[in-house]
């Protein structure tokens, strides 16, 4: 086991105190669902460090304000809007195709939290198609850009819910067993793990690395599918401002102390330790097993082909 990382950062600290001393002139990147929430502070600050960002969104008109309102703030990087609907495959493969030259930072963001039971044209559960399939398949898209330079981060947004569920191989997509909102959703952020897991052991020879992290509980958008009875078990829970949540995502985007690291899970700005039963923190074993994350990145090629 290798020893888990440790940095001066905490639940407290903001994203912008990250990259405080930290320069990306020179550098682009991607960040999913950029138009709000923890993406649009991550957005703004990789921006304010210099990196030319671009925002993936469904709603451009929404991404085009955002990334107006951040280029009249900043004199850093250049703040640009692309249309993306990760639960779209066309969508996501002329996103993938309309990109031009090296890409060095791809922040796999966007998502959907515990929503009713909707499928995708193909029949996909919709937050296992947005939240982990349709990141692989960007991922995958833009394998060629995120090699160019030899020197390319991937920051798999997951959460604490991971601990919810395992991946079902078997039945990714609730056909054969009843749906639940929140196994989805927790079966979806796991994958998210064991995306950055395999995704780092299959590409960091061509200088990518990737890693997944745990933002925080933050009042976002993300929220907006809770009952009002969940919406009142939560209110006990640790809050996080939006500038605290994007903190990790930017540790691992930007940050020197993320230097070849590779495959593992963050939260609070920090590597995770082993969940222990009945705790609310930490990594399942489930989520950084290899040979799970093996199974599931061959199944997702199944569907999409390799990179």
């Amino acid at each position: 086991m290798s020893t888990p990382i440790r940095t001066p950062f905490t639940a407290l600290t903001t994203a912008a105190e990250i990259a405080a001393n930290v320069d990306l002139s020179g550098r682009r990147a991607i960040v999913t669902g950029g138009a709000a929430g923890i993406g649009l502070e991550t957005a703004r600050v990789l921006a304010f460090a210099g990196a030319e960002v671009t925002l993936a969104v469904r709603n451009l008109a929404a991404g085009q304000q955002a990334a107006g309102d951040i280029g009249s703030r900043t004199g850093g990087g250049s703040v640009s809007a692309a249309r993306l609907d990760l639960a779209d495959l066309a969508s996501v493969r002329a996103f993938a195709a309309a990109w031009d030259g090296p890409l060095h930072i791809l922040v796999n963001n966007a998502g959907l939290m515990a929503c009713p039971e909707t499928r995708t044209q193909c029949g996909w559960e919709l937050q296992f198609a947005t939240n982990y399939l349709g990141h692989f398949a960007l991922s995958a898209g833009l394998h060629r850009a995120l090699s160019r330079d030899g020197s390319a981060r991937i920051v798999s947004v997951s959460s604490v819910a991971h601990l919810r569920s395992t991946v079902v191989l078997d039945d990714p997509h609730f056909h054969h067993r009843r749906y639940e909102p929140w196994s989805a959703y927790g079966q979806s952020k796991t994958a998210n793990i064991l995306f950055a897991v395999e995704a780092d052991r299959l590409w960091s020879s061509d200088g990518i690395r990737a890693n997944a992290l745990h933002p925080g509980g933050v009042e976002t958008g993300l929220r907006r599918y809770l009952s009002a009875e969940e919406a009142r078990q939560q209110r006990g829970r640790p809050r996080k401002s939006v500038q605290q949540g994007a903190a990790t995502s930017v540790l691992l985007a930007a940050s020197p102390l993320a230097d070849n690291v590779g495959g593992r899970y963050f939260e609070d700005c920090n590597e995770a330790l082993a969940n222990h039963p009945g705790e609310h923190k930490g990594v399942a074993p489930y989520a950084v097993d290899a040979d799970l994350a093996i199974r599931l990145w061959k199944q997702s090629e199944q569907l999409f082909g390799s990179p």
